[in-house]
């Protein structure tokens, strides 16, 4: 009333306030309690804690305005509510949020002894670290002293009371200027190349740099200062987010009984982890290796305490435990990942390479059909595409052995083909990190072996949904983009170790081993790709009518007995096979 009437109240507005104030009063401690202002921790308050201030500030304002009208439209001149209303969330709102701006002020000050840190990328992903870092209760050895970003839009704006300095371009002159410690890329849905060149441009300071992971990684979309990490080579190679068809997915996974074979293995752990998240009703997780399966039952305890987890150990070419598995659990959606996968090694072990991943599969498949699984999905290789190996040769086989089942019962059989996987058990990248821990050399087999590579999260995200999309008897190959030399992704892990190529640590030249192609390829000679609905799934389909019929033979061979023959059926039936592994084929199967 002051306000509006400059001071100067006539008496009969001040008879209605005094009328009206004590109704007022009760209004807006009435609205307060509704919407809990006195139970809050006002010390954490946020965005949301001041939109509440809000809504109770418009209810108690609402209240008091109708008690003046019911009492008499003229006690009071009507712009006093909305001034009422205004001063009140000012006055509310600043008393509530006053300990957590005297906090956040007493905290802000300075470093207390903790890194100083540059922010690259002043998006949601750096907002949420920021804030995080800067929390009083924040246990992190980072301390934000502003953000860089390429948005010239954002450019000298300030968040969480922090300044965007500048673009990438400015990184080492910041530096310099504010005395950084660190720099913290803060951007999980940018590709690899962007993170490429900003890390060359941070390699021109003497800053450490740490990275946020990527999408494929933080897969539930939190992001959390204890996810900060070392740059790795993964973020050197990150290619588009996966767009994930949820609502297929949640079809024919959740609330259904899922079996893993190779369940403690590098993709199959992965895929046990995302296919928890879509709440199954069972998940059946197989390996034979005992601490394996000890530690991923651990980890999927603890990270999903909600969902039904069964171990099984056993060895898929065991018939009998297999078949026990299955007549016990009747799982609905098999993931076969169970697999000898590392050439060299299978080269010297023929026979073991047939028992495991033809025997195995033969095994498992059998299974899935006799007790009416709806979907088996083979996870295959870029390798049995016109394999050269014996590795190769037997994953080729899987996927006939798979399209061969399709049809014969109400079970979806399909196979997903894809290249290297970062970081999986035996792969280049961990070699590479031994190998430059140790002060090298890193030994690379040729200057021109080159791979297509994916990481472990993305492939099975695409191998998840692949499943969503089969229909019976496909070959999903993924789309692994541009192929890889392994000789540059040998620098680049030097590089990233804070070492020099060539300098400080050597490169040396071994020679291709047994059964190895200085290419992969993701198709045959004889097929051609498909589109699906999901940009990033093909399918493979043979230009002419592959006659399935042939693994017959194999299956029929295996069951009997295994010996040289299976060799020969092998070789009978792989017209792609290269000529050298045909020549030897009977005797190395």
């Amino acid at each position: 009333m002051f306000l509006r009437l400059d001071g100067d109240i006539p008496k009969q507005y001040l008879d209605g306030l005094l009328t009206v104030l004590p109704l007022t009063i009760a209004c807006y401690l009435a609205a307060f309690a509704y919407f809990k202002l006195y139970r809050q921790m006002w010390e954490y308050a946020s965005i949301r804690e001041l939109i509440i201030i809000v809504k109770a500030a418009t209810a108690g304002a609402a209240g008091s305005t109708l008690c003046t009208y019911l009492i008499g439209w003229t006690l009071l001149p009507r712009s006093v509510h909305i001034i009422e209303w205004i001063i009140t969330i000012g006055l509310i709102g600043l008393s509530r949020m006053s300990s957590r701006i005297i906090r956040d002020v007493g905290n802000g000050g300075s470093s207390g002894g903790r890194s100083r840190t540059l922010i690259v990328g002043a998006g949601d992903a750096g907002m949420l670290v920021a804030r995080e870092l800067l929390s009083p209760n924040s246990k992190a050895t980072l301390h934000p002293v502003g953000f860089v970003d390429d948005d010239p839009g954002k450019r000298g704006l300030m968040f969480s009371g922090l300044k965007v300095l500048g673009d990438r371009r400015d990184i080492p002159r910041l530096v310099e200027r504010h005395d950084v410690d660190t720099i913290l890329i803060a951007m999980p849905s940018v590709p690899g190349r962007t993170v490429r060149e900003i890390i060359d441009i941070c390699g021109q300071t003497k800053a450490s740099i740490k990275v946020l992971p990527g999408v494929y990684e933080l897969i539930n979309g939190r992001v959390r200062v204890s996810r900060i990490r070392s740059v790795s080579v993964e973020d050197l190679l990150r290619r588009e987010p996966v767009k994930v068809d949820l609502e297929g997915i949640a079809g024919y996974l959740k609330g259904k009984v899922v079996l893993v074979t190779g369940g403690a293995g590098s993709i199959g752990s992965e895929l046990c982890r995302q296919v928890c998240s879509f709440k199954p009703a069972g998940l059946i997780v197989l390996d034979n290796s005992e601490n394996g399966l000890f530690e991923i039952e651990l980890e999927l305890r603890k990270s999903y305490p909600e969902a039904q987890i069964v171990p099984c150990l056993a060895d898929v070419k065991d018939h009998a435990k297999i078949e026990t598995v299955f007549s016990r659990h009747r799982p609905q959606v098999v993931f076969h990942a169970a697999a000898y996968k590392h050439v060299p090694m299978m080269e010297v072990n023929p026979d073991e390479a047939v028992k495991n991943n033809v025997g195995g599969t033969i095994v498992v498949a059998c299974a899935a059909k006799n007790y009416g699984a709806e979907v088996f999905i083979y996870i295959s290789t870029d390798k049995a595409v016109n394999p050269t190996s014996v590795m190769g040769a037997t994953k080729r086989v899987g996927e006939l052995i798979v399209q061969s089942m399709n049809g014969k019962g109400k079970t979806r059989f399909a196979s997903v083909r894809f290249g290297n996987v970062l970081g999986s058990r035996g792969s280049v990248v961990p070699i590479f990190a031994s190998q430059i821990a140790k002060g090298g050399p890193v030994t690379v087999t040729h200057e021109d072996m080159q791979r297509y590579f994916m990481t472990i999260p993305e492939a099975v995200q695409l191998v998840i949904q692949a499943g969503a999309l089969a229909q019976g008897g496909e070959i999903f190959v993924l789309d692994m983009g541009e192929p890889v030399k392994i000789i540059d992704l040998a620098r680049d892990m030097i590089r990233l170790s804070g070492l020099r190529p060539d300098v400080d640590i050597k490169i040396e030249i071994t020679g291709i081993r047994p059964g190895e192609k200085l290419c992969e390829e993701l198709l045959s000679r004889k097929e051609l790709l498909d589109v699906t609905r999901h940009q990033r799934i093909f399918i493979a389909r043979e230009n002419g009518e592959e006659d399935l019929e042939k693994i017959g033979a194999v299956l029929k061979t295996y069951l009997k007995s295994l010996d040289a023959a299976v060799g020969s059926e092998i070789s009978q039936i792989l017209p792609e096979l290269s000529p050298s592994l045909r020549q030897s084929a009977s005797g190395r199967l």
